[in-house]
């Protein structure tokens, strides 16, 4: 099997990814990786930050409002909390995290806009800036 790793894309996206989710989570994420959850570690790595985030074109803010939107549309909010933390890292105040909420509720239901506020209000009351 011939290895499609992109070292480049990778270490794009390591630096976005760091940026954005904190150092010490994404060392600590490749760190912990095994032989089995590696390659995953790298490939998202390399394509979600390198590719998804690796342009000029949106800036990490704009890119962190969607992405909250988006998984907070899916449901998943164990992402959905630590890419709150992202956000607040790329700039999204709790206002416009609140607004972003706003709009998960209208489109996605009351249910699951309240899991936002929840997840969010844990990261906004835990966040030392």
């Amino acid at each position: 099997m011939t290895s499609t790793f992109d070292e480049d894309l990778f270490l794009k996206g390591l630096e976005q990814r760091k940026a954005t989710l904190g150092a010490d989570y994404v060392q600590k994420s490749l760190d912990t990786a095994d032989d089995f959850t590696r390659p995953f570690q790298e490939a998202m790595t390399a394509w979600c930050w390198g590719f998804g985030w690796g342009d000029d074109v949106i800036d990490a803010k704009t890119r962190s409002m969607m992405n909250l939107a988006m998984i907070g549309a899916l449901g998943k909010m164990t992402e959905w909390e630590l890419h709150c933390r992202g956000a607040i890292n790329n700039g999204v105040s709790p206002e416009e995290i609140r607004a972003i909420i706003h709009v998960i509720a209208i489109y996605c239901g009351v249910p699951q806009g309240l899991e936002c506020f929840r997840a969010a209000r844990k990261v906004i009351e835990s966040d030392p800036g």
